[in-house]
């Protein structure tokens, strides 16, 4: 196999390991749900999993240690696993948000208690 073929091979399996990790990490709550968050998480190791492994590296002082493979693997598993735990956190805030709760609507604030205003 060639290089750039090994580089996106370390891509998609950084990729799909972190999804798969993230599994674990936030369950859930539906197979719509893990199936929306595992292929975000999959697509954004592979889009941004190069520029993230080398940042990674740079951070940590290693990226003269590391071969392109292993930032590329590095960097598409963090990539992975923080875009499917951000997806999760987001989708529950939302969910949260659409409930009703103990906040007064609109037109009880326009209310104020004084006839005549």
């Amino acid at each position: 196999m060639s290089e750039h073929a090994w580089l996106w091979a370390a891509k998609a399996a950084g990729a799909v390991a972190g999804s798969a990790v993230s599994l674990a990490y936030i369950l859930p709550r539906g197979r719509r749900e893990a199936a929306v968050r595992f292929f975000v998480g999959v697509a954004c190791g592979l889009v941004f999993g190069g520029a993230a492994g080398l940042k990674i590296a740079g951070e940590l002082g290693i990226d003269g240690r590391l071969g392109a493979a292993e930032a590329m693997l590095m960097g598409s598993a963090a990539t992975s696993l923080f875009a499917w735990g951000a997806i999760g956190v987001v989708s529950r805030m939302l969910a949260r948000a659409a409930r009703p709760g103990p906040w007064p609507s609109h037109e009880e604030d326009a209310d104020d208690g004084n006839p005549g205003a």
